[in-house]
């Protein structure tokens, strides 16, 4: 008579979470071809890209916080102290800058909530807001 070990139990839980796991990320790739919605009809968004990949600026007052998103050039960017590279786009949060970050296809992301992912520079910005529930931001330095 076998009894089930620890070891075998705990690989089954293993194998079938990871099995689970796939089949989430099999379902989010089959929703990532649905269209997208409509900006226009939800009040203060953000146009979507405009041609090459180009957002709209925004400048809003959200939570009574004045949050600002604006294309961003190279030399603007140098000037930061981001090494001349950028994603193209600036937000601000009451002035101080809040990083935001490109993924490809699947959105924007900041340091505050760095493991999710955005439609817009906006919604991040909105929601870092949120998080920060009235506390500054700081600017992000990777080299400290």
């Amino acid at each position: 008579m076998s009894r089930l070990t620890r070891r075998q139990a705990v690989g089954a839980v293993t194998g079938a979470a990871a099995g689970l796991a796939l089949a989430g990320v099999a379902t989010a790739s089959a929703d990532d071809t649905t269209p997208a919605k409509n900006p226009a009809k939800n009040k203060g968004e953000a146009a979507k890209p405009k041609g090459a990949g180009e957002l709209a600026p925004f400048d809003e007052v959200f939570q009574g916080r004045r949050i600002q998103g604006m294309p961003a050039d190279d030399a603007a960017a140098h000037a930061h102290g981001h090494g001349g590279h950028t994603n193209g786009y600036r937000v601000l949060i009451d002035g101080r800058e809040l990083q935001v970050m490109k993924h490809g296809k699947s959105g924007w992301s900041s340091p505050i909530n760095h493991y999710v992912r955005f439609e817009t520079p906006l919604d991040a910005a909105r929601t870092a807001v949120t998080s920060l529930k009235g506390a500054v931001v700081v600017p992000f330095d990777p080299t400290a």
